[in-house]
């Protein structure tokens, strides 16, 4: 018995030991991130490195095993890139940094983050293509990247989100048409909202604001022109 609850005691020092490195390795990680934006409200000031691990940093949420689960920096008037470390968050389920003036590509490694439920990246300046990586994200109900400048197809991955709710593309400069098996998510998957008009698409959903299913579906005008 007294050898079960020494191995018990052991296992448990264990998991807090690898929790407490699982928090340094995400503080790191944001770290990183607040050094490759520019913040003029200092709204990162509380992001300081040496401590324990995020939790206590502000726009920060953690889970009960001190992860990140939550980062939600939205309308903080940052700038500067997102760093590809942030694909090793694997806890992460909501990434919200909407309404920024973040440039550069998307990271593909994002496509790594497969408890992610909301990517909301919408109004910023990104440049570059869609990752088709972000179809390995099982788990995501709202994809949001509308008001960027992203560039070439709508990558058929996205056909794999089979619990999507909501994609929102509108407002860039995508070209080619609208994968199949993204469309399909409508009649399959949970998909209620899909907005890609004004990019340069051939094929482009004309109207995507609706009260259900069956309403969708009847405003799913293709432009032939």
């Amino acid at each position: 018995m007294a050898a079960l609850s020494g191995a018990a005691l052991v296992l448990a020092g264990l998991l807090a030991l690898a929790a407490i490195a699982s928090g340094n390795t995400e503080g790191d990680i944001l770290y990183r991130q607040r050094q490759e934006l520019k913040d003029i409200n200092n709204v990162l000031t509380s992001w300081d490195p040496t401590l324990v691990n995020p939790c206590t940093w502000f726009h920060v949420t953690c889970n009960s095993d001190n992860s990140v689960v939550r980062v939600d920096l939205g309308n903080a008037s940052l700038s500067g890139s997102l760093v590809p470390e942030l694909g090793q968050m694997v806890n992460l389920q909501y990434l919200e940094l909407f309404g920024n003036n973040i440039s550069g590509p998307i990271p593909a490694t994002l496509g790594n983050l497969t408890r992610l439920v909301s990517l909301g990246l919408y109004n910023n300046r990104l440049t570059g293509m869609i990752p088709a990586s972000l179809g390995n994200i099982g788990t995501l109900r709202f994809l949001r990247l509308n008001g960027n400048k992203l560039t070439g197809g709508i990558p058929a991955s996205l056909g794999n989100l089979t619990k999507l709710q909501t994609l929102e593309l509108q407002e860039n400069m995508l070209t080619g048409m609208v994968p199949l098996d993204v469309l399909s998510l409508v009649l399959f998957g949970d998909l209620t909202e899909l907005n890609v008009a004004k990019n340069s698409l051939a094929g482009t959903v004309k109207s995507s604001k609706t009260r259900g299913r069956d309403a969708y579906i009847c405003n799913l005008q293709l432009l032939t022109d």
